[in-house]
């Protein structure tokens, strides 16, 4: 890109910080909802939310204090809302008027394109989620069982050859889940793929400008201010930062084509396999193309549709269910007695099966200890929305303004950003009992037990707030990883 374009974008942006500043002046409809003090106009409660040492130590405390509904500062004096509370909630992910937060749709733009599932306008985005579904139903996922069995034993024994010895486990589960991903969607092994791709879709995976990452925590305060300016940008100025000759966006362009390049790859393949007799219909992709093949509908997708959806199922699935795996695997080497518990579990059920297959719904505490990891490290732990017309939020009890008046639901208007707190949800007391904040998977297991007092069930946790991108979350979510866990803690 020449200079004279890099200096036009650059004098827009300074133009437009001032219109900025002027918008952020307008009259607040939500100043009356109560919520903690700004100890930075330039930064508002920002850097407490997204910086601290320890994530949610001011969330958590704060929904302590105000409950599952208030008002935090964002930058330049911009009042947001803070939200956990269930009703709102589902009314929020649920709405036309209240779509993704401009940080985020510009990820989504940049990152998964403007024709994936998540990019995809209302009525294409049911239409290509409805499509999609053929290969996340229940029977779906016990198809995919063996390709989940081999994943966990190559980890097994690259676990075992290291025993003894001090292992990051992180990069071990990343590739594991993209391997998972690739097989059962593309009918790819990772070394079909090529290291390029592998690289390129890690680093993607992990940018602060991919879209699960783009409202992430740990962020610098650099960041977060022109975050801050960038949201308040016109749309066409925000698209064309995509060509910048950074790092960052370089990594983008080349992560996406690859992406592009894999799919077409795949279905070309395909389509030759097709034409000699052989069955396709084994992995994701192959059915798509059979049902397409079969009936060229509207309730089928094109093949360049369903190249469309590669990136986002290959970049947005690897490192969310790596990485509640490894806060799992944390949190049950802090628990001996519990492992010796689900060891014993995981034994008596193998031997049940005597090399038959395993019945993972038989094991419960597999099945707490797993729900129990996604309630408390969901994917996103927050999320974003604008408000694109004038709405009332409705709550789930009453709230009470600073002026002392109890209201049922919220007026926000139209460019109203909304903060989803995910993880501060899954934490709620008056949902999830009072040890909420704590990791107890056999309290949790008992919990889900419980009927008509009030409390969700584990299946109605927020885990994702969207379309279920990851195959390899639902496999771990339904199937387990019986031997990762047998060889994890000694």
């Amino acid at each position: 890109m020449d200079h004279t374009i890099q200096y036009g974008i650059a004098t827009a942006g300074l133009i437009s910080i001032l219109a900025i500043y002027m918008a952020l002046r307008r009259h607040s409809t939500v100043r009356n909802i109560p919520g903690p003090a700004s100890p930075s106009w330039l930064f508002g409660n920002m850097l407490q939310l997204y910086s601290s040492p320890t994530y949610g130590e001011y969330e958590f405390n704060w929904q302590r204090i105000y409950g599952p509904f208030y008002r935090i500062k964002g930058c330049l004096g911009q009042d947001r809302l803070m939200i956990s509370d269930p009703v709102s909630l589902q009314y929020i992910l649920n709405s036309p008027h209240l779509k993704f937060g401009p940080t985020v749709e510009n990820a989504i733009h940049f990152v998964y394109g403007d024709d994936s599932v998540i990019g995809a306008n209302e009525g294409d985005h049911k239409r290509i989620r409805a499509a999609l579904t053929v290969g996340f139903t229940a029977a779906a996922v016990r198809d995919y069982i063996p390709v989940f069995q081999k994943a966990a034993q190559t980890l097994t024994a690259q676990l075992d050859e290291a025993s003894g010895k001090s292992t990051n486990i992180c990069p071990l589960l990343s590739l594991a889940t993209l391997s998972t991903i690739s097989e059962v969607v593309l009918g790819y092994s990772t070394k079909d793929l090529g290291e390029d791709f592998i690289n390129h879709n890690f680093q993607a995976s992990n940018l602060r400008l991919s879209p699960h990452t783009a409202i992430a925590t740990n962020q610098s305060a650099g960041k977060i201010i022109a975050e801050a300016i960038g949201g308040r940008l016109p749309l066409w100025l925000r698209r064309a930062a995509i060509h910048l000759p950074t790092a960052t966006f370089k990594v983008i362009r080349t992560a996406k084509r690859l992406a592009d390049d894999i799919g077409k790859q795949v279905l070309r393949e395909k389509r030759a396999a097709a034409a000699q007799g052989i069955d396709i219909r084994t992995d994701l992709y192959g059915q798509l193309l059979d049902l397409y093949c079969l009936d060229k509908t509207k309730n089928t997708l094109t093949e360049a549709e369903i190249v469309a959806q590669t990136a986002v199922i290959m970049i947005a699935g690897q490192d969310t269910t790596a990485n509640t795996l490894s806060f799992g695997l944390v949190e049950l080497a802090r628990a001996p007695e519990f492992q010796d518990e689900l060891r014993s579990e995981i034994h008596s059920t193998l031997r049940a099966s005597d090399g038959g297959s395993v019945s993972y719904d038989n094991m419960p505490l597999l099945n707490a200890l797993i729900k129990e990891s996604l309630r408390m490290f969901p994917a996103e732990a927050i999320a974003e929305r604008i408000a694109v017309e004038d709405v009332a939020i409705p709550l789930t009890g009453s709230l009470t303004t600073t002026t002392g008046e109890h209201i049922s639901h919220v007026p926000v208007r139209k460019g109203q950003i909304l903060t989803l707190g995910i993880a501060s949800y899954q934490r709620l007391e008056s949902r999830w009992g009072d040890d909420a904040q704590e990791f107890k998977p056999l309290s949790m297991a008992r919990r889900a037990d419980i009927q008509g007092r009030g409390r969700r069930s584990l299946r109605e946790s927020f885990e994702f707030p969207g379309w279920p991108t990851d195959v390899s979350r639902m496999a771990f979510r339904d199937t387990g990883d019986a031997n990762i866990l047998l060889r994890t803690g000694g």
